[in-house]
């Protein structure tokens, strides 16, 4: 017998990636990572059965997430990156290195150094 476990799926040799259990009394399918050890009421998912998964009308799929797998890069992370990026990139005034001030249309920001700033205390 093979150490690796395969998909429970009829034909299906792929490895396991997941593992799916249902709870029935809350009409529930829940797909986790691959359990440790197989059990018999569980079903083990290779990645492309686990992602095509459906669940019976009335019935809710909880997709739990693998805290060990890295996360996907949201839309709003790399347009914080973007946004850092263009930032970085602005040249900086010869009036904020000369002690003139900053140049900023933001009323709290009182220096600038770099990336850092110092801002106006609200209570001021």
């Amino acid at each position: 017998m093979s150490p690796v476990r395969r998909c429970s799926r009829t034909a299906c040799g792929r490895p396991a990636v997941a593992t799916l259990t249902y709870v029935y009394a809350d009409s529930t399918a829940v797909l986790g990572p691959l359990a440790t050890y197989a059990e018999p009421h569980c079903y083990d998912l290779c990645a492309e059965h686990s992602e095509r998964l459906t669940a019976p009308r009335g019935w809710e799929v909880v997709r739990l997430l693998d805290g060990s797998a890295p996360a996907r890069p949201s839309g709003d992370d790399l347009e914080a990156l973007a946004n850092a990026v263009r930032e970085a990139a602005r040249p900086q005034g010869r009036t904020a290195e000369a002690g003139g001030g900053p140049r900023t249309a933001d009323p709290m920001e009182v220096a600038r150094r770099g990336h850092l700033r110092v801002l106006r205390s609200p209570d001021n």
